[in-house]
């Protein structure tokens, strides 16, 4: 048996004090503003670059700061808050006074595997609308996202292009009203099509959500995946009372 006592708590690691400092280095700074190199931090704190890069490393992980290759490290904007309800992303961004855009990555009919078929009450094989998408806010990818629609929808891309907001050309344009959704709620860590996707590291975290949309009658409407950067993106879900 070990005679270690149990009441020692374990002393702080280097790079977690060093976090502190930065964190209170950048506080009241404005988005963009750039820090100090790592040498610099390192020669001010009186330790190891490895040190002052693994803090630096956490910060940008949870999106305090942000670093471009070539540019260095900067205090990175607040994180954008998406309220997810019976809205579109669309729809949450501007209301957050935001402006939302899209870029195409893919836009087919295919047929439903196994996993697609079934959250869609479909037969595998079926036909779906698949539309991949990569979502920005202000100029800025903060999503990927892969969103599979029942059937075929006529001239679906261009009627998307005119609308902006999924939501609001199914309503408008086929008569499809989401009533019901369903958010399934993981973390990720990023991979290489993410890194090249989004514009982040290796191993970046990621919120991943799953939704599943239904009509009035619960008919499912719409099961999306979307991959949101962990470091730009914070998600809130409000629930009203009944009583």
């Amino acid at each position: 048996m070990s005679n270690m006592p149990t009441d020692v708590a374990p002393a702080t690691p280097k790079y977690y004090f060093l976090k502190t400092e930065v964190l209170g280095l950048i506080a009241g700074l404005q988005p963009g503003t750039l820090i100090p190199t790592e040498r610099a931090l390192a020669g001010k704190y009186a330790t190891s670059r490895t040190t002052v890069r693994q803090a630096i490393s956490e910060l940008v992980a949870e999106g305090k700061l942000g670093r471009i290759q070539g540019h260095g490290t900067f205090v990175a904007p607040p994180k954008v808050t998406h309220v997810r309800q019976l809205t579109s992303f669309s729809d949450d961004a501007r209301n957050q006074g935001l402006r939302p855009d899209s870029r195409l990555l893919a836009l087919d009919v295919v047929g439903s595997d196994a996993g697609v078929a079934d959250q869609l009450g479909l037969a595998q094989g079926e036909p779906v609308t698949r539309l991949e998408r990569i979502r920005l806010i202000e100029g800025e990818p903060l999503a990927h996202e892969v969103a599979w629609l029942p059937g075929r929808l006529p001239r679906f891309k261009s009627n998307l292009a005119k609308a902006g907001s999924l939501y609001a050309v199914l309503a408008d344009v086929y008569g499809l009203r989401v009533a019901d959704v369903e958010d399934t709620v993981e973390t990720a860590l990023a991979g290489p099509e993410d890194v090249r996707l989004l514009g982040i590291e290796m191993g970046a975290p990621l919120l991943v959500v799953h939704r599943l949309a239904r009509d009035a009658n619960g008919a499912p409407l719409e099961w999306t995946r979307s991959a949101f950067r962990g470091d730009r993106f914070r998600f809130v879900s409000r629930v009203k009372s009944g009583g």
